[in-house]
């Protein structure tokens, strides 16, 4: 059996075009600092510039002992050439487990680094031990009905964690990261491939949906008006989703969407307002910490799955409960 108790663990520190980590990294490097048996924590940094000291104060203080800056003689936001410098790095640093924040981008990394590797991969891990000398992941599927263990019985593991599935904590002994460059000549298969042009997507001022530690949900009940629905999510420093009946009505942009057809959250906090609860939906939100329904229709389905649920017009419900947590925060 593999010994992974003293391998290096690799970690895609995924950022914001300015170098701001953004929230997950936290928490797959905090899981990393406990997986990797003291053997180190390497960080792989897919950047035109390099990481702000800020950032490396902050990785330090988290257990990352290496920062790698991929350079690549290719667009390193295509996946394919992602999946290749990645798989370079693990075979300078002698990792056995890579992880990476659940994005849909990643996602298509994991697989193609899988592949070319011959690694077990696991997507939408909410939780990585090592039992019995293998890495076994936990996940949730077929719509949150059912919990799965999975062990990667591969010499290596590529695993994806979804956003808010760990606490982040800092490490017993905070290091100072050796930054190291790292040439990436990528293949030309990878180069099929062209990306010609991006566009950053308008800030809202609100969390990433995916990543959000609370999402206030609205559905085909704001008939259009998501003002309750902002406005709650504003007082709770929460992203603000939608269902497939309200994006498709044009009430608010598909990017928006919560369901098995758009975007999968695992908040903290889950708030639907106005929301059925219908399988689609369930599908992609149902694995949330804690779950509030607040509907006028005492048989809708979401409560069936609701940790606490309000039969009342959100139009009500909503604005009278974000009045009373600015009054509790008002008083401290």
């Amino acid at each position: 059996m593999t010994d992974l108790t003293a391998a290096p663990v690799l970690v895609l520190l995924d950022h914001t075009p300015d170098g701001t980590l953004r929230s997950p990294v936290r928490e797959i490097v905090t899981l990393a600092a406990g997986l990797s048996g003291g053997a180190g924590v390497h960080g792989a940094w897919a950047g035109a510039g390099e990481p702000p000291a800020e950032v490396l104060v902050e990785l330090g203080t988290l257990g990352v002992t290496h920062v790698h800056r991929l350079v690549a003689d290719a667009d390193l936001h295509l996946s394919a050439v992602l999946a290749e410098a990645l798989g370079s790095l693990v075979d300078a640093t002698g990792a056995r487990l890579v992880l990476l924040v659940s994005s849909f981008e990643n996602k298509e990394a994991a697989a193609r680094l899988a592949v070319a590797t011959g690694a077990g991969v696991v997507t939408d891990a909410d939780g990585l031990v090592v039992e019995d000398g293998r890495y076994v992941a936990s996940k949730t599927v077929f719509a949150g009905t059912w919990s799965t263990r999975c062990a990667v019985t591969a010499p290596l593991a590529v695993v994806a964690v979804k956003a808010n599935s760990v606490t982040v904590e800092a490490a017993a002994a905070p290091v100072a990261p050796a930054v190291v460059e790292h040439p990436v000549a990528v293949s030309a298969g990878a180069r099929r491939v062209t990306l010609v042009e991006r566009t950053e997507r308008p800030s809202s001022g609100r969390p990433d949906l995916g990543s959000a530690h609370v999402v206030v949900v609205g559905g085909r009940g704001t008939e259009g008006d998501f003002s309750a629905v902002e406005e709650l999510a504003d007082v709770l420093g929460g992203a603000v989703g939608a269902t497939r009946v309200a994006t498709d009505e044009g009430w608010i942009g598909h990017d928006a969407q919560i369901g098995q057809t758009g975007v999968t959250v695992s908040p903290r906090l889950y708030i639907g307002a106005g929301v059925s609860g219908a399988v689609h939906h369930r599908g992609g939100m149902q694995a949330s910490g804690t779950i509030v329904a607040v509907n006028s229709d005492a048989d809708a389905p979401i409560f069936e799955i609701a940790d606490f649920g309000v039969v009342g017009d959100l139009f009500t419900v909503l604005p009278q409960a974000a009045a009373e947590l600015r009054r509790l925060k008002s008083e401290g």
